[in-house]
This record gives structure tokens, C-alpha cells and sequence, in this order.
């Protein structure tokens, strides 16, 4: 199964004019026992989601792009992600224990 996380209108219409299908859209990961091995996952989650994500033997397709300062805290669209070099980038996260 693959899984498309995103809030964002910009976000879903970029990952449909790159192409890029999905099974499931949902605006937050907020279960994440729907996650099983062998999944995919697309967002951009935060770091400890990522982690969870991967912990249960899915794979983490982060949307990646380098948003320039004065575009942060906005809605982006589509164009604007392109602009910013938006790609999926494969990303293995584990916790590690701390001392």
C-alpha cells in the first residue's frame, strides 16, 4: 500500500503532475498501526513519525525542497514546490537510545 500524507493542496498537485500515484491520502499520520511492512509512505513527517514509520518495516519517501526563508509559513503551490526543487528522497530513520 502506498500512503500520501499532506495537508497541502500544492503538495498533492505537484505529486500528480510528477506522476506519482498513491492508495491512501491523508492529512496527518494519525494512525499509525494503518502503516504494515512492506508499505510505502510519502509526506514529510516529522522525525520521530519517520522513524515509527520505518520501525514497522515500511519504506519513507520524504518530499524534499529547499524553501526559501521568505516563503516559509505559507501555502506553496505546485509551482512553487518545482521551484524549489522538490523530489522524493528515500530516508531509513531509527531511534537510538540515548545515555
Amino acid at each position: 500500500m502506498r500512503y500520501f500524507i499532506s495537508r497541502h493542496p500544492g503538495a498533492v498537485r505537484w505529486m500528480q503532475q510528477h506522476g506519482i500515484t498513491w492508495d491512501v491520502h491523508l492529512q496527518h499520520l494519525n494512525e499509525l498501526e494503518l502503516i504494515q511492512s512492506g508499505d510505502e509512505v510519502i509526506g514529510t513527517l516529522p522525525i520521530n513519525q519517520a522513524a515509527a514509520v520505518c520501525a514497522r518495516g515500511a519504506t519513507y519517501l520524504h518530499l524534499a525542497l529547499d524553501i526559501p526563508q521568505h516563503w516559509r509559513g505559507r501555502e506553496l503551490s505546485a509551482d512553487e514546490l518545482e521551484q524549489a526543487g522538490a523530489h522524493l528522497q528515500a530516508y531509513v530513520v531509527m531511534t537510538l537510545a540515548v545515555q
